[in-house]
């Protein structure tokens, strides 16, 4: 395939896994009402990888259909997509600072009879939420905790949820918990250390949606801790604006380490940034307004002489704002010098009606706001207005109309038009605001970046703790295996023994039998020995020359079922008697006829075999044609 159509083909296919993608989150969304849509999509589709990657799952829609078919997998894909890493004392130096200084000026701005309440936004296993509760208590007193403090502590996931509710912690998880801290909150138990009974009621784990459910209010510290940066910083705004609303006007809001609200100075001001501790800031703030401060005109009677108009004419003419003044007749009565340079109005214009003159509709329409200040003697700001002259540059004005009230300052006889001119100040203005905009889109930039560094920290300490887990358990395996390779080698050492000595017995038994065989066969007699059955167990080299039979020929057969040239049948009762309780020995003489064919009369003694212990083993038959005496 050439590269041209290898180009052509990765949009398609990277179009694909966005839709199917996009497919995934609205199944979960409709089917378990989990919204994700406001999580940061690069990290949810990590966490998604890593839990298709375990199931050997290539494709979003395979794992949705992985999904329908196992309704199980949902509890394991939450707990991949909600990172829950937390701790006791998590980042220590800025809970020193919280107790130190926020929770005794927060104890001290709250009045003794209005309760104290705390929210621990996304608290996980609810370690951060006893952390609170620890350094409170710590503050106020048992007594006074246990009467004022409510502590709501939330997060969407049922299972860490569950864990907080228990308050039990492994001896691990307290690791950061000063000594004394420990002695005295925690108590041990059989499955690890549980936070005081009395204390832990104060503390209420609930489930909420930072994104859709209502917040909680009234709230004097808010504790959110490296929860924002999962968010998009769209939806970053919207859960600050609900915990603006949540704060009390004194209250704190207390973040994670990655989180420094740059964007948001509308909403919280810093109170320590380096700690990551900020104040609200209160709704319905005024911005600042420029305002231009007219004297009103005298009585007519106050400026009937000529020195005193002249005077007041060569006031208004010094004023560097342009200056319109109208009757209620709607006639022009003056108009400063700044004013006739800049709209081209002259002095023989006074007096005439001011909608005949261009000044009247350009820049700004001014009749109906004339109107309204004659009617209602209230001032009217018609606010930037841009102009453009015949010659020179655009320029801004701030219009404002201001009634000239008569004696009795109730009724308007006039108006007063200004016009400002703030052309230098809105460009500055519009300069600082394009450098704001840069300035903001750089520092949430930079908070995403710090955010998404945060998160992948996070999960690859989630991860880190995964192969913790599982190298301690390849550990304990490798401990048990070692257990059992030594106790393989114990009982190899032991057989070695026991080999040996069987060695060394069957050396001994090699030796006997070479001895044994060596008296049986320079005895000169027939040796048969009997087990109680009366079938052979042994037949010497003698016997086989007397009878005929070898050794294996006989070996397990019944002694009195050979066929030999011996009447087996006279020796019947002497066996039985040498293998009975009495187990005494017998001597018999019988005729027999040997393997030659030769007869002979054969003298036979039928011996018991015991031992010590008089226990009988069987009979042993000695046959000699002459036997001694």
């Amino acid at each position: 395939m050439s590269d041209e159509t290898t180009d052509a083909a990765a949009p398609d296919s990277s179009a694909e896994d966005s839709k199917e993608f996009a497919a995934l989150l609205d199944h979960l969304k409709e089917s378990r009402g989990f919204d994700l849509s406001g999580y940061k999509p690069a990290s949810v589709e990590r966490r998604l990888q890593k839990r298709m990657g375990t199931l050997e799952i290539e494709t979003y829609s395979d794992y949705m259909d992985y999904l329908e078919v196992h309704p199980d997998e949902f509890g394991d894909l939450f707990d991949a997509l909600l990172i829950n890493v937390t701790s006791f004392f998590r980042d220590r130096p800025a809970w020193d600072y919280l107790s130190e200084s926020v929770l005794p000026r927060l104890v001290a701005d709250t009045p003794d009879s209005q309760p104290l309440r705390v929210w621990s936004a996304g608290c996980a296993s609810g370690e951060e939420a006893f952390t609170a509760a620890i350094l409170l208590v710590e503050e106020l007193g048992e007594s006074q905790f246990r009467d004022r403090v409510k502590i709501y502590a939330t997060d969407i996931d049922e299972d860490a949820l569950s864990t907080a509710r228990h308050a039990v912690y492994p001896r691990d998880a307290l690791k950061a918990v000063p000594d004394e801290y420990r002695e005295r909150y925690f108590e041990p138990n059989g499955l690890g250390y549980g936070f005081r009974t009395d204390l832990r009621r104060s503390v209420i784990f609930g489930r909420n949606d930072l994104v859709q459910d209502a917040p909680i209010s009234r709230i004097d510290l808010l504790i959110s801790r490296n929860t924002l940066m999962y968010f998009t910083t769209e939806t970053q705004g919207r859960i600050l604006n609900h915990f603006n609303f949540s704060l009390r006007e004194q209250g704190f809001l207390f973040l994670g380490k990655s989180e420094m609200l740059i964007t948001h100075s509308d909403l919280f001001s810093p109170h320590e940034l380096k700690w990551r501790v900020f104040k609200k800031v209160p709704g319905g703030g005024q911005r600042d307004r420029l305002a231009l401060i007219n004297n009103a005109l005298r009585s007519t009677q106050e400026r009937s002489s000529a020195p005193y108009s002249r005077f007041l004419e060569g006031a208004a003419d010094a004023s560097p704002v342009a200056q319109l003044t109208v009757d209620t007749g709607g006639f022009l009565v003056g108009a400063n010098q700044t004013a006739r340079r800049t709209f081209n109005v002259s002095r023989g214009d006074v007096g005439r009606p001011l909608q005949d003159l261009e000044i009247s509709y350009r820049p700004v329409e001014l009749r109906a706001a004339l109107e309204l200040v004659r009617d209602q003697a209230r001032t009217v700001e018609l606010g930037q207005v841009k102009w453009k002259p015949n010659t020179g540059s655009e320029v801004v004005f701030e219009v404002v109309i201001e009634p000239v009230l008569a004696s009795d300052e109730t009724s308007a006889v006039g108006a007063s038009i200004t016009f400002l001119d703030v052309t230098a100040y809105t460009q500055l203005d519009e300069r600082h605001r394009t450098v704001e905009r840069q300035l903001e889109r750089a520092y949430e930039e930079l908070q995403s970046t710090v955010e998404e560094l945060e998160t992948t920290n996070e999960e690859l300490q989630s991860t880190n703790e995964e192969l913790e887990t599982t190298n301690e358990e390849l550990q304990s395996t490798n401990e048990e295996l070692e257990t059992m390779n030594e106790e393989l080698q114990s009982t190899n050492d032991e057989l070695e023994t026991v080999n040996e000595q069987q060695q060394e017995r069957s050396t001994e038994l090699d030796r006997l039998n070479l001895f044994l065989e060596g008296i049986l066969g320079n005895l000169g007699m027939a040796v048969i020995v009997l087990d109680h059955e009366q079938r052979v167990q042994l037949w010497n080299d003698t016997a086989t020359e007397l009878w005929g039979l070898r050794e294996r020929e006989t070996q397990g057969e019944h002694f009195l079922s050979l066929d030999t040239g011996f009447p087996m049948a006279e020796l019947r009762a002497a066996v039985r008697n040498a293998l009975s309780d009495k187990a005494e020995s017998v001597e018999v003489t019988v005729d027999a006829v040997n393997r030659r064919g030769q007869a002979f009369t054969c003298e036979v003694r039928v011996l018991p075999l015991v031992d010590a212990a008089r226990t009988n083993y069987g009979a042993m038959l000695l046959m000699s044609p002459s036997l001694p005496g």
